[in-house]
């Protein structure tokens, strides 16, 4: 367990490293790798019982190689299934696009996208949460008051009765949704970009076990734009688009839902409507995500259509951010300014999620008869004639923040990539990179880099708790894999190193390149890069806390 924060005086009933306002499943999730680490860890959460209706319905590969981080990815299966096909069509019931299913094995090592029913995932992650020592969660208390102090934040909380409770912690993350007290408190403006429409959400779980083709269908139709999709096993969801003149309480009853629902063919006698009601989709994004030891994240931080299903897979990239940052500013590695490239890299790489979330948004949400003709013509001439570009992806690189670059400031080779998780093999064990492997920084290179670093450098490596692994080729024994040594069995990390004229690269606790190296001497840069971008600190990893390993 680390050190307790220090304390301004004041009498407080609780204390922890970090302090999360809300518990939905950005917060669960940032929870959960926070403590893994060692961290004390309290979350307050003004509902005083797990909210039981699906709002997001779908999460990528990269947010399942976080989940997985996060102790539930055994789970994932349980609660979700690989999302299959996307069909747009017309009000004629034309074709406009076509996207095949996904791949079930994408990059992350997970299918690149999955439905799922979030009260399942919602429960896993608060199942694993209670098994962490140190995360403590309050429900059933709101926050009210919050100061900064000069070694952190003091929180007063106050529950359903009007009882009081302070809480002092070294770093408060606000993961409480669009209406973020912590965002408030921050004070800071948004980016609106002005497209918000209002749309009838109904989840129904269907008597039968009948099987959709296609699995997700949207209906570009000007007099009424709807969706049905896949809610993960067992679930559907079908959503509605209130028209010009329309008033959200006429479209929200039980009797237009169900008229609803028979646009699709779906009667009462069909299944049970598990919910219904009107969500107001938005495109927003805070212009400050930190104020000295207050940040935001998730909705708090950012809002968008769920077009692109990536508002929930971002909190999820934001949670990851944080949290290997917040680790090593807090063991003293270095100074809380590496907090500042949290903003700079999430804010940078959400504006592609949204800006993707708004352009399909456009094509969908179109009323007006005319237009939606004009683009149907050229939907249905592109698909004809098969000049329709590759669709837009989710996993982008980073383009800003803590990236290694060369004396001359160029990016070296690999840096700001998601890098692909490949499968790997070390003696009798066989499985995903991360799980064989283990989590945090990783050097991962051709050669040896115990044959290469010298032992200033391997010390600070392992002061961050970096990984080396030694990368041997595809039909390689596995038993010759000893130390830290793995098969890449379908040479997918070979594939990707060759792609980038690299024999090596440094790699983030949350999946990102930090940067490439050329040849094996190019680690030894490659080292220095990332221990001159890490900000000194006065402070020792002894005086910060013991090191706790990120384990699952």
């Amino acid at each position: 367990m680390h050190t307790s924060p220090v304390r301004s005086g004041a009498s407080h009933e609780d204390d922890a490293d970090l302090l999360i306002v809300g518990y939905g499943p950005v917060g669960q999730v940032l929870a959960n790798l926070m403590a893994q680490r060692g961290w004390r860890v309290t979350v307050v959460e003004r509902h005083p019982r797990p909210y039981t209706m699906p709002r997001a319905v779908a999460f990528d590969g990269e947010a399942a190689r976080i989940l997985a981080a996060a102790g539930v990815g055994d789970h994932l299966t349980r609660v979700g299934e690989a999302s299959g096909d996307y069909l747009w069509q017309n009000g004629k019931g034309e074709d406009l696009l076509y996207i095949g299913a996904a791949e079930e094995h994408g990059r992350n090592g997970w299918p690149e996208s999955t439905s799922m029913y979030q009260p399942g995932l919602e429960s896993a992650l608060a199942a694993r949460g209670a098994r962490i020592p140190g995360l403590s969660v309050l429900r059933g208390f709101e926050a009210v008051e919050l100061a900064e102090v000069d070694d952190g934040v003091e929180l007063v909380v106050q529950g359903a009765g009007g009882e009081r409770r302070t809480i002092a912690a070294r770093w408060i993350v606000g993961c409480d949704g669009a209406n973020s007290f912590v965002r408030d408190r921050i004070g800071t403006g948004a980016n609106d970009l002005g497209f918000a429409y209002d749309w009838l959400i109904c989840d129904v779980v269907l008597h039968d076990g009948r099987e959709f083709t296609p699995n997700n269908l949207q209906i570009c139709d000007p007099a009424r734009p709807r969706t049905q999709v896949s809610a993960g096993p067992g679930h559907r969801r079908w959503e509605f688009m209130r028209l010009p003149g329309e008033s959200k309480q006429e479209l929200n009853t039980v009797e237009t839902a169900w008229r609803m629902l028979s646009l699709f063919g779906i009667t009462r006698d069909d299944g049970i409507m598990e919910r219904h009601a009107v969500y107001t989709f938005q495109a927003s994004c805070a212009l400050k995500w930190r104020s000295r030891r207050q940040l935001i994240a998730g909705d708090a931080a950012h809002l968008m259509p769920p077009f692109a299903g990536q508002g929930m897979s971002s909190g999820f990239r934001d949670a990851a951010n944080i949290v290997w940052k917040l680790d090593l500013v807090l063991r003293g590695v270095a100074d809380e300014s590496l907090l500042d490239t949290y903003t700079t890299e999430r804010w940078a790489h959400v504006q592609h999620a949204i800006g993707m979330s708004v352009n399909l948004g456009k094509v969908i949400c179109q009323t007006d008869p005319a237009a939606a003709g004009d683009r149907d013509t050229i939907m249905i001439a592109t698909r004809e004639r098969n000049l329709a570009r590759p669709q837009q992806s989710p996993f982008q690189p980073l383009t800003k923040g803590l990236l290694g670059r060369d004396p001359d400031g160029k990016r070296l080779p690999g840096a700001g990539d998601q890098v692909p998780q490949p499968r790997v093999a070390r003696g009798a064990a066989s499985g995903l990179f991360d799980e064989i492997v283990g989590r945090g920084f990783a050097l991962v290179s051709l050669d040896d880099p115990r044959d290469v670093l010298d032992v200033g450098r391997l010390e600070f490596l392992e002061s961050i708790g970096a990984h080396l692994v030694h990368l041997l080729p595809s039909g390689t024994p596995a038993g010759q894999a000893r130390g830290g040594a793995v098969v890449d069995t379908e040479g997918t990390c070979a594939a990707y190193l060759d792609g980038i004229g690299a024999r090596g690269v440094l790699v983030r606790p949350d999946f990102y390149v930090f940067g490439g190296a050329v040849d094996a001497e190019g680690s030894l840069g490659l080292v220095d890069a990332l221990r001159d971008a890490l900000p000194e600190t006065s402070l020792t990893g002894s005086a910060a806390g013991p090191r706790s390993r990120w384990t699952v």
